[in-house]
């Protein structure tokens, strides 16, 4: 083995990195530790199973399967697990059973029109009637929203605004289809003017499997002071022209997320939910904690090993991962539900 590499000590998993890695690596870890101290959160989103347990943040699309937007990546495949209610009477008739059987919160999402757009103004005065009668705590996979949208989302009780940032234009039109860039920094700006709290979500590979823009969309992002970064990596799915694509190595995310740790000292950042679920993916975990990562959303053995081999104190949420940490939203019991 070179003198410039070493090997993370796992008894299950080690990789090779060069010095600059580790000397990246080795900064990010800590700022994190000087910005956040040692406590790492783990999270369990509603529409995902771990063992017996379910987060208690369901996530529900507003158009069911269908999205007109078709980006490369998705083709719409990802609105298929998730639960549908397509008119404003069902959604309220969903949320206040949800609310009854002790849900946390809610994920509102669902497909694009052609101009990247969720019909959110028929939503409006259900989410208000929602948030008033059940106090559910509501994010919102807000697409590329207008500034209309974006005020009717914050005075109805939306608290978080969930959108995509790539960082090119050609990653913004081949992959998503929009017009341009520029419609991705608008909305960011009518994000940040609403009121809406920013979590931002960089899909790492978006570009085919490339990371080829991903440190421009940092830049981007950094300039609008996000309440939390939610890096994700490309998962290629059956009937999608990405199906046959392979993601981001492991160290090549660790390197994002600690670029990101270093530009965004002060930011939770947190390894999200999509992502491979194999050795890579559990290597992704690994190094996502040694490069400043606060978060973590459906973790693996390999990453409780890790986080207790470095020292953090760790604990479990069962929302999504672009909430703060509450104690009233904790995962029982703490260790592998």
């Amino acid at each position: 083995m070179s003198s410039k590499t070493r090997k993370l000590d796992n008894p299950k998993l080690k990789v090779s990195l060069s010095h600059e890695d580790n000397e990246l690596f080795r900064a990010a870890w800590e700022t994190a530790r000087t910005n956040h101290g040692h406590s790492f959160t783990f999270y369990l989103p509603g529409m995902i199973r771990y063992g017996q347990k379910r987060g208690h943040y369901p996530a529900v699309s507003i158009t069911g399967n269908r999205c007109d937007l078709q980006c490369e990546h998705c083709k719409g495949r990802l609105l298929e697990p998730m639960l549908k209610a397509e008119d404003p009477a069902r959604l309220k008739e969903m949320c206040l059973r949800f609310a009854k059987n002790g849900a946390h919160g809610i994920l509102l999402t669902g497909g694009s029109d052609r101009k990247g757009r969720l019909p959110w103004k028929q939503y409006g005065k259900a989410i208000k009637k929602i948030k008033e009668e059940t106090g559910l705590f509501i994010s919102a996979h807000t697409g590329f929203i207008d500034p209309g949208a974006a005020t009717l989302l914050k005075q109805a009780g939306v608290t978080q605004a969930l959108i995509d940032v790539m960082g090119d234009e050609e990653t913004a039109t081949r992959v998503y289809h929009l017009n341009s860039l520029e419609q991705v920094i608008d909305s960011l700006e009518h994000i940040k003017k609403s009121g809406l709290e920013l979590i931002p979500h960089i899909v790492a590979g978006l570009h085919y499997g490339n990371i080829k823009a991903e440190y421009e969309a940092l830049e981007i992002i950094q300039r609008y002071n996000p309440k939390a970064l939610v890096i994700v990596v490309l998962t290629p799915l059956a009937g999608t022209p990405m199906a046959n694509v392979s993601p981001p190595s492991p160290v090549a995310i660790g390197r994002l997320i600690a670029r990101a740790r270093l530009m965004m000292p002060e930011v939770p950042i947190s390894l999200g939910c999509e992502r491979p679920r194999n050795r890579d993916g559990w290597m992704m975990e690994k190094l996502a904690i040694r490069a400043g990562a606060t978060r973590m959303a459906v973790w693996s053995d390999v990453a409780i090993q890790t986080a207790k081999s470095l020292g953090l104190k760790f604990r479990f949420q069962a929302t999504c991962c672009s909430l703060d940490y509450r104690p009233d939203f904790i995962l029982r019991p703490h260790h592998n539900p």
